[in-house]
């Protein structure tokens, strides 16, 4: 598979054309009455040594949620921004120190419900790397690459229906002492689904 940046870009505009925002996944059962704060993550994709690789962050254990957990830089939307690209943007430019004009935004995946009650949209950027990262103390720990290689193949993780739920959890086994698993895996494999990466023997190009 020759994944190039326009192969990327056309996957997720033609996985967005029927114009639905939401694949309907919540990890909460969501009411009428469920009160919803908009949010945006950076998908940060990376070309190093002839392969592709996806950024995450640790968050660190002073934040108000999500302590400890990895996690791609993004956050709630601010009064006034209108797109999610605007909150990714300036989330991960406040998380990692990354200069928004240096983020390619591709496209977005489908939004998410998290168990924080956001509504989440993800949004896929190519970023140069290596990068002059200036992480934020107070929210970040560590930031980090996974080959999207080691992220496609299907035995490093797995995923399984809760108990008395229709919600499923998907976990990654360890990778470089770090555990990708929750919202961030499903946003992950969602995104591998979509350009049609999961399990393929070959992710090289540009």
């Amino acid at each position: 598979m020759d994944l190039t940046q326009e192969y990327i870009a056309q996957k997720l505009k033609e996985s967005r054309k029927n114009g639905d925002e939401s694949d309907g996944y919540a990890e909460i059962p969501v009411k009428p009455t469920t009160r919803l704060r908009n949010a945006a993550v950076l998908v940060p994709l990376t070309y190093v040594n002839d392969e592709w690789l996806l950024l995450f962050t640790r968050r660190t254990d002073r934040v108000q949620s999500h302590k400890g957990q990895v996690s791609f830089p993004g956050g709630a939307s601010d009064e006034g921004e209108t797109t999610p690209e605007q909150t990714a943007l300036r989330e991960a430019e406040e998380e990692i120190g990354m200069v928004p004009s240096d983020v390619k935004v591709l496209g977005r995946l489908s939004q998410l419900i998290t168990i924080s009650s956001y509504r989440v949209t993800p949004i896929v950027g190519v970023i140069p790397f290596p990068y002059a990262f200036k992480v934020s103390g107070a929210e970040v720990a560590r930031v980090f690459t996974i080959p999207l290689l080691w992220l496609s193949d299907r035995n490093n993780y797995w995923e399984f229906f809760m108990r008395d739920s229709e919600r499923s959890l998907i976990t990654y086994h360890p990778y470089d002492g770090e555990l990708l698993w929750g919202a961030t895996a499903r946003m992950t494999v969602t995104f591998l689904k979509t350009i049609g990466a999961l399990d393929a023997k070959d992710l090289a190009g540009f």
